[in-house]
């Protein structure tokens, strides 16, 4: 067998060749079907195959693909951030495009240091994060982020950003219970400014539902307005990294809408291009615009493919046809449909603690124990194990693990494309359920896990 040269995930493992995707499906080179019920990477938003995406690549590559920005703009670009303010809430009114999410929070980092620069405020350089979080993984954003699996590798080279506590009812850390904490998670957070001195701070960057890292975590509705005043309070930004959970994802544009919060900056990428394209973007308000187009006029951010025609009319064509088959509303409604029978589901296992979500962003979260909700331990593998058996049975999940301590805490995302139809689901709650099934037989028969029914 011819030796592979592309550095894979886990090296040393085969992995199926793909041939074609069509709808929510996926094929291997084998024919085997895959229901992809987690558009890949939280990013597939809708669905493969669509011709109208292929036709506008193809129609702008019959123009031009690629102009340097600072030598050029296009049509493509113009129109494409034009579309993008439109969406976002408040004044939130100018785009910069750029290849990832974690380019997107990368530059929402530093644009929050350079609007106080640009004030003549030295001394606002740091962020500051929630534990449980993820913002991707260049140094500057992995800094940002609260996963301690995956900072432990980098540690030596990162900031520590990371000092609130996440809004993580199911698990709190705080080991208090909503309603009645008052929502002390957000109140974690001024305490945490306070510690480290208001003086010294930029801007709080949160997930507006905590996805890679928690499960789909969603805050009581109290928390982002609270969070917003202490930030006022304090002449710190807001930023919300929506790059899972923005377009569509929740049900509305931007998840942030569900609290009527406003950031000052939003990161956004994933669903903005469906993964038809590299494309990710961060969205700056007036407020901050204004006080660098006063200055030096120049965002000090910049990548080779930034604002590239060929990746904006790419995510052109797939808001407008979002926008066509208005996918935000079946988002939302196949969402409820989606959470009811995942909760059906959580009656017939007791591996499974918590379901959550918005929208189609949804996640389970599995336990030991259901009445202490001890998380296993990381060496029983409960969601790598799961996702393998759910791949061998044709269904794609995705992964969320270290929720509960950093390292421990086993939770998977479902999030199909936002065009899935109830049919659709209905087979990936079968898919899912039987794979849950044989998860629970084979970790009671390793003597991992114990039932009243085994005990």
């Amino acid at each position: 067998m011819r030796k592979s040269h592309l550095i894979k995930p886990v090296l040393g493992s085969a992995y199926p060749v793909i041939s074609h995707g069509k709808g929510i499906y996926l094929y291997d080179k084998d024919g085997k079907q895959y229901i992809d019920g987690s558009s890949g990477a939280i990013t597939c938003n809708i669905g493969h195959g669509v011709h109208e995406v292929a036709e506008a690549m193809w129609n702008q590559a019959n123009h031009v693909s690629f102009v340097y920005r600072s030598q050029f703009t296009s049509e493509a670009a113009e129109q494409l951030a034009e579309k993008i303010a439109h969406y976002a809430p408040g004044d939130l009114n100018s785009v910069f495009f750029v290849n990832s999410g974690s380019e997107a929070t990368e530059t929402a980092l530093k644009v929050a240091i350079q609007y106080f620069q640009e004030q003549g405020n030295m001394t606002k350089t740091k962020m500051i994060s929630r534990w449980t979080s993820y913002h991707g993984i260049t140094l500057g954003a992995l800094s940002m982020s609260g996963h301690k699996l995956r900072r432990q590798r980098f540690t030596s080279l990162l900031e520590d950003f990371p000092a609130a506590h996440p809004p993580y009812c199911y698990q709190c850390p705080l080991k208090e219970t909503y309603p009645g904490c008052g929502v002390k998670c957000a109140d974690d957070l001024e305490s945490s400014i306070q510690a480290i001195g208001p003086d010294q701070i930029a801007a709080f960057i949160a997930e507006p539902i905590i996805g890679a890292s928690g499960g789909a975590i969603v805050p009581p509705d109290e928390y982002f307005g609270k969070i917003r005043e202490i930030c006022d309070k304090y002449n710190i930004l807001l930023i919300a990294d929506e790059v899972m959970t923005g377009m569509g994802r929740t049900g509305k544009m931007f998840a942030m809408e569900h609290w009527n919060v406003t950031p000052d900056i939003i990161a956004i990428g994933k669903g903005m291009s469906a993964g038809y394209t590299p494309m990710a973007a961060t969205i700056v308000s007036d407020r901050i615009m204004n006080v660098i187009e006063a200055g030096s006029k120049v965002v000090m951010s910049g990548h080779t493919f930034s604002a590239n025609p060929q990746s904006a009319a790419v995510c052109l064509a797939v808001i407008d046809y979002m926008e066509r088959n208005k996918l935000q509303d079946n988002a939302r409604v196949m969402g409820q449909y989606l959470i009811n029978h995942l909760q059906r589901l959580q009656w017939k296992y007791p591996l499974i603690g918590d379901v959550r979500g918005k929208g189609l962003l949804c996640g389970i979260e599995f336990v030991k124990n259901p009445i202490t909700r001890e998380p296993f331990e990381i060496t029983t593998k409960v969601t790598d194990r799961l996702l393998s058996i759910c791949f061998e049975n044709g269904l794609l999940v995705y992964p969320a693990v270290g929720g509960v301590t950093g390292f421990s805490g086993d939770s998977i995302l479902l999030s199909p494309p936002l065009n899935v139809t109830k049919e659709q689901i209905t087979d990936i709650m079968d898919i899912l359920d039987q794979s849950i099934g044989e998860l629970t037989t084979l970790l009671i028969k390793e003597g991992l896990y114990i039932t009243e029914a085994t005990s």
